[in-house]
């Protein structure tokens, strides 16, 4: 911080920038932009009165170049994936929309988990570093404590052993930072954490296709992922995205969890499918199974404020139930890639 900040430069030709941001996705941020940037073009058409076509940017780029650089990249190699210490398995659960319930997802499977198997030791990370939302649902806070070996002791609710840097960060302080601040936080909540002994840790990531995804994706061993999205077409857009991602970082997609499927009316009992119906369509282009499919319900919101996971706080709902088979199919999943392991060790 000594050395400050660069010196800012303008952009030729600006005149003013502005910034639309959101601490929390899926609170309409990009409507917002979009809204706010067509309307200061209208306003100005309407001002100088010229046509659309003097607005229209087009951008080029040397395809040679741009692949020669690519395959430079993939030609150095991965860093060898190490296993964290004491932990058998680890499940991602990635969206590549803010907003569609990724970590309303990984909240509650990590818990279910728990409640279908008391026996097994269930880890919860919260990988994002930016908007971390871990604490507040699951009712945690305070500052972890140092064990012998100086490693960071995960804080325990629920039967889960949950870290998030929003227990390493104070009240409401930004996080600031870049790339490489970024990879050296996540290399702290994963291997500066007395996570061991677990049978599973669910790893709720942030939305997007960012550094932390391939940070984890590059330097551990995951077993699989779950992309969350919702049925509208923006979402689902970007969560193609999404799985091209893990499909190209070979890290195998156990399925799709759709949230906000449909809102069921009080009266009648109608299903109105609000926000669409593609998801459907999306997942069998992409050759990917919903393995879970969750409609709207107000409750999970109490749910959320309250710090009380819909697993414990709604025990008999459906939403409930869904969690405890999207769980049982998890253990399925990993029972089975253990399985195809021991196989291939014993040929």
């Amino acid at each position: 911080m000594a050395r400050g900040l660069p010196e800012k430069k303008p952009l030729p030709g600006v005149k003013s920038i502005i910034l639309v941001a959101s601490g929390k996705g899926g609170v309409g941020k990009t409507t917002t932009a979009v809204n706010l940037a067509c309307a200061k073009y209208t306003k100005l058409r309407q001002n100088l009165k010229i046509l659309p076509s003097a607005y229209t940017i087009r951008f080029t780029h040397n395809k040679k170049d741009v692949n020669e650089h690519r395959a430079k990249v993939m030609a150095r190699g991965l860093p060898e994936k190490k296993p964290l210490p004491g932990v058998k398995s680890i499940i991602l659960v990635a969206s590549g929309k803010g907003g569609v319930g990724k970590t309303t997802t990984a909240v509650n499977l990590a818990c279910a988990m728990k409640v279908i198997e008391p026996d097994k030791e269930i880890g919860l990370l919260d990988a994002d570093v930016f908007g971390p939302s871990v604490p507040l649902m699951m009712n945690i806070s305070g500052e972890p404590m140092l064990n012998d070996e100086h490693l960071i002791e995960p804080l325990l609710n629920y039967g889960v052993k949950c870290m998030s840097m929003g227990l390493l960060v104070s009240g409401e302080n930004a996080v600031v930072w870049r790339g490489l601040m970024v990879m050296q936080a996540l290399e702290r909540l994963t291997r500066h954490v007395a996570w061991g002994p677990l049978d599973c840790l669910v790893v709720d990531t942030p939305p997007g296709t960012g550094d932390t995804h391939l940070s984890l994706a590059q330097n551990l061993p995951l077993d699989g992922a779950i992309v969350v999205t919702t049925p509208q077409s923006a979402a689902l857009q970007v969560t193609r995205r999404g799985v091209n991602m893990f499909e190209k970082l070979k890290v195998p997609i156990i399925g799709m969890v759709e949230n906000m499927s449909h809102a069921i009316c009080s009266k009648c009992g109608t299903k109105n499918f609000v926000f669409g119906n593609e998801t459907k369509n999306t997942a069998k282009d992409m050759g990917l199974e919903i393995i879970e499919s969750f409609e709207v319900d107000h409750n999970m919101s109490e749910c959320i404020n309250s710090g009380k996971p819909a697993i414990y706080a709604l025990p008999d709902s459906i939403h409930a139930e869904k969690y405890r088979q999207l769980a049982n199919k998890v253990f399925k999943y990993i029972d089975n890639k253990e399985n195809q392991a021991a196989k291939a060790k014993e040929q």
